[in-house]
């Protein structure tokens, strides 16, 4: 009895975490960051106030969450993308391009790269950004292995292809003529990024 009523509370409270992450967000996307109130989010899934604290500590925890979902989504759809290519350096630029071009996408814009670094700091720090940098980074070892790019320390060279598509899509969703602004955002990326070939 008692193994299986702990059991079901971990079940509830994972699942009350994933309501509230989609219903956070939602409202995000549609009404931004500081316009959210916490009490109808939690109103709209028959949650407390106290279930988001227990959960998520309080609102910038919960923008936290949605952050690193939807960029994680932006980073592995990216790889996808780049996965398709034959060529392992054409698929790296591939994937720096597709990131870049999410910043199209209004919730991503929104969430990501607006109210994002404007409520938790440097997007260089984040988790997702983190595991990102690892991929790149292990992709950049072995292309300076077998000769495709210049003798650079790998760490630092995931670190600037990456910050540069981070950077160019931030821009992006900054601007007020994104279109505009993407096609020479990625022209510059793939010139830049052109550099490291050896």
């Amino acid at each position: 009895m008692g193994v299986c009523m702990a059991k079901r509370r971990v079940e509830t409270m994972e699942e009350n975490r994933v309501k509230l992450i989609a219903a956070a967000r939602r409202a995000f996307a549609e009404k931004g960051y500081a316009a959210s109130s916490m009490d109808d989010l939690t109103a709209e899934v028959g949650l407390t106030r106290g279930a988001l604290y227990h959960n998520f500590g309080d609102k910038r925890g919960l923008l936290a969450k949605v952050v690193d979902q939807i960029d994680s989504e932006m980073a592995s759809r990216a790889h996808t993308i780049g996965a398709g290519e034959a060529d392992e350096w054409q698929g790296l630029l591939v994937e720096g391009v597709a990131y870049i071009e999410m910043a199209l996408d209004p919730e991503v814009q929104r969430i990501v790269l607006l109210d994002g670094p404007a409520v938790l700091g440097d997007p260089s720090q984040w988790p997702s950004q983190s595991s990102c940098l690892q991929a790149s980074k292990e992709t950049i070892e072995r292309l300076i292995a077998n000769g495709t790019l210049k003798l650079l320390d790998p760490e630092a060279t995931a670190r600037l292809l990456n910050g540069a598509a981070l950077n160019a899509a931030l821009w992006v969703a900054a601007s007020e003529h994104k279109e505009d602004v993407l096609s020479k955002a990625i022209e510059a990326f793939r010139s830049l990024a052109s550099g490291l070939l050896r």
